[in-house]
């Protein structure tokens, strides 16, 4: 610890005495509202209806709007078919499930889309791994910004839900909860977790993306799409050896609150170059 003295001579000394003995003034008062202003604006926002009226507002008004605007934008994914499915994207505050084998629904490719589209836009993003499937040098030539991104492991279905729900909390604007493959590690959760965390993700604003083998997420989910039927494009059939393109896959909206249900379409996802 270091101390510092100061040098005063008899000068500094009788002023620093003279304002210790000074009694404190007291701070000034704020102003009352005026009223006659606050009419004032209120008989100009009047004579504005019908033109500009929606648009002027006070601080209050102005931050309750600027938040009410961000919870309804959604985050693209980039793969139009997926996003159009959900009316633009994974909606900010909602929790979303997509459901399929590993295998024929390209779960986590979508999963992936998602990272490097949040990341992408400066968003920071959450992956929890249950099945500890991430590679992250595929994941970054996907466009993924690893700087920005979460990467959590969990050992159990239990911890992978409570992991969610701790971290939809602290702010991230997307988390992303991949389930693996079955068997599932540790006992499945109560319909209560799945409620909670989609309460924690409308409350935080989180768009909320779960990846599981089959549905688990029950009535608490905003949406549940299905994936399956994947079959390999090649570049040319006739010609040997060939070349793989990419995969299709068939998507099924099983389950919307605000949307038709029984929704298709087919995503194509590319090989990287």
């Amino acid at each position: 610890m270091t101390a510092t003295a100061w040098l005063f001579d008899e000068s500094t000394e009788s002023a620093v005495r003279g304002s210790e003995e000074r009694e404190p003034t007291a701070p000034p008062l704020l102003k009352t509202p005026n009223p006659e202003l606050q009419t004032r604006v209120g008989l100009l926002r009047a004579s504005l209806a019908g033109t500009a009226a929606a648009k002027v507002m006070n601080a209050t008004e102005l931050v309750r709007a600027l938040a009410k605007e961000r919870r309804d934008e959604t985050i693209p994914t980039t793969l139009s078919a997926f996003d159009a499915l959900l009316g633009g994207g994974l909606p900010r505050g909602k929790m979303v499930e997509l459901i399929g084998s590993r295998r024929t629904s390209g779960r986590f490719s979508i999963a992936l889309s998602a990272l490097a589209a949040a990341t992408s836009m400066g968003e920071a993003a959450v992956l929890i791994d249950l099945g500890d499937h991430l590679d992250p040098r595929v994941a970054e030539e996907n466009g993924v910004d690893l700087r920005r991104v979460l990467w959590i492991r969990p050992k159990t279905l239990k911890e992978a839900v409570m992991s969610a729900e701790m971290i939809a909390a602290t702010g991230f604007q997307l988390v992303v909860l991949d389930l693996g493959v079955p068997p599932l590690r540790g006992r499945r959760v109560p319909d209560a977790a799945w409620v909670r965390l989609a309460r924690t993700a409308e409350a935080h604003g989180t768009a909320l993306l779960v990846s599981s083998p089959y549905a688990l997420t029950g009535t608490a989910s905003e949406a549940v799409i299905k994936g399956s039927g994947a079959r390999a494009l090649w570049i040319d059939a006739r010609k040997a050896p060939r070349l793989l393109e990419g995969v299709t896959v068939s998507l099924v909206l099983e389950k919307h609150r605000h949307r038709k249900p029984d929704a298709r379409a087919t995503l194509t996802l590319a090989m990287l170059p």
